[in-house]
């Protein structure tokens, strides 16, 4: 009876935790194999080489990021804005997809393949804040300024390091959040 073969998926997943921990660099056949605890060979039987293996770990994320988070947020009914908290709280999830989604944008700086899978993805998440600040916002300029603001926010306070004298940074981004999506600012 023949060896057990280590599933294509858990290549993708050790891929996306080599990428979110270590970037684009740390996703190397050694490597992964060692972690899955099995030999490199495997790898083969799935993967023509590493770029093939890259571009699956782009098709999970978006997948992921995207397919399945606008799966979730469609089945909510009621409130438009809590529909953009319940995306940005599943697309932004900081023990998964946000070290992946911020380590696709650092490989994206460098790598054209990657850029353009970001800007689909980018374009789609725009795209539901659009469509669901449209509920509530008229104006198509306002509605694309809050748009870009919400998501802004949500990838952009991960990079500051700044204090918030009296508050917590989680208080200034919920405040903020509020300012974006017009909601009444509870004291």
């Amino acid at each position: 009876m023949g060896a057990k073969r280590t599933p294509r998926e858990a290549w993708v997943e050790e891929g996306l935790r080599a990428l979110a921990s270590g970037g684009v660099d740390a996703v190397r056949v050694e490597a992964l194999a060692k972690a899955l605890g099995v030999t490199k060979g495997g790898f083969y039987g799935y993967f023509a080489d590493r770029n093939a293996l890259l571009e699956a770990m782009l098709d999970a994320w978006e997948r992921e990021s995207v397919g399945e988070v606008l799966e979730r947020v469609g089945e909510l009914d009621g409130d438009p804005r809590e529909k953009i908290r319940l995306a940005g709280q599943l697309t932004l999830s900081p023990d998964h997809l946000l070290p992946i989604d911020l380590a696709i944008r650092d490989w994206a700086r460098r790598d054209e393949t990657a850029a353009a899978r970001l800007r689909r993805v980018d374009n789609e998440r725009m795209a539901l804040l659009r469509e669901t600040i449209g509920t509530f916002c008229e104006d198509p300029d306002e509605i694309e300024a809050r748009s870009l603001l919400a998501f802004s926010l949500a990838i952009g306070s991960h990079f500051l390091a700044a204090e918030h004298p009296g508050r917590t940074h989680t208080e200034v981004r919920a405040m903020a959040a509020d300012i974006v999506l017009g909601r009444p600012r509870s004291r």
